[in-house]
């Protein structure tokens, strides 16, 4: 076992699906001799720009990058309307991602302003924000939507199952997919970070011209308050969870009239935002 690398995944668009996940080899501990393979998810270092500013690293699985960096952009704040947003340049070198954003003057100027360094990980989506107001920032309370039939989560795992493509090859990946009013899964982008998957999502609903507030969003992950947070700016109207909510995820769900639907395993759906 020279190379512990048995296949690699041939080239690919870094705009587009994520690269097959390469092959490793492994050996079984306790039985001798034993030696298997199995894909393993990919991850890279992506670095992005505004107008020429670095302004965040974040460790993110190739592939929908330019979905990503739009979904991003305006979920943290960086931009408060996709318009703001002229041009993304994406570079690739061995192990690591460029983006360069072009964004408006008012965009900039605001950045700027307010600028804050990022931690990059894909895990905690509010480490390393530097105030108190970062992390419980002041959000736009949406417009009600309505809530989404109970015919429209019928079968919904198995329907999430089959549109995660990587995760079924190599698991270790979170998946953000959108659900037209029938429950019909029309996007779904996947990351090792649920809060990048879920930026994917949000730059490729921009992208097909999705209004938020149709349908509903799915996260295969736990229910966190930066989702909520990433959620509204999107203007997302019903969002929809594999694992429960925390209680302070669904006072803010409910603070800013966001639909938050936890669908368990083994019982029925839960709506816990607005409040029975």
């Amino acid at each position: 076992m020279n190379d512990p690398v048995l296949q690699r995944s041939e080239a690919y668009d870094i705009n587009t699906a994520p690269p097959l996940p390469d092959l490793f080899c492994y050996q079984a501990l306790g039985e001798e001799q034993a030696v298997g393979h199995f894909a393993l998810a990919s991850e890279s270092a992506l670095s992005i720009s505004y107008n020429g500013i670095n302004q965040a690293v974040m460790m993110v699985t190739p592939g929908n990058l330019e979905d990503f960096v739009r979904g991003f952009s305006l979920s943290t704040g960086m931009v408060h309307s996709f318009r703001e947003i002229y041009d993304i340049e994406i570079t690739a070198a061995c192990e690591s991602h460029h983006a360069a954003v072009e964004i408006s003057n008012r965009a900039f100027w605001a950045m700027k302003q307010n600028r804050r360094q990022l931690a990059g990980t894909s895990g905690c989506g509010i480490c390393g924000v530097e105030a108190l107001e970062q992390a419980l920032p002041q959000l736009e309370p949406l417009q009600p939507a309505p809530l989404p039939r109970t015919s429209s989560l019928e079968g919904l795992r198995e329907r999430i199952r089959l549109a995660q493509v990587a995760a079924r090859q190599s698991g270790a990946l979170h998946a953000a997919l959108y659900a037209n009013p029938a429950g019909e899964i029309i996007l779904c982008r996947e990351d090792i970070g649920r809060h990048n998957a879920l930026d994917k999502l949000i730059g490729a609903m921009a992208t097909d011209e999705i209004d938020p507030r149709d349908g509903f969003a799915v996260m295969t992950s736990r229910c966190s308050l930066e989702l909520i947070h990433k959620a509204v700016r999107a203007r997302i109207g019903t969002l929809v969870t594999l694992s429960a909510p925390t209680a302070l995820t669904v006072q803010w769900a409910r603070r800013n009239h966001l639909n938050l639907i936890h669908f368990p395993k083994h019982s029925p759906a839960r709506c816990y935002s607005p409040a029975p």
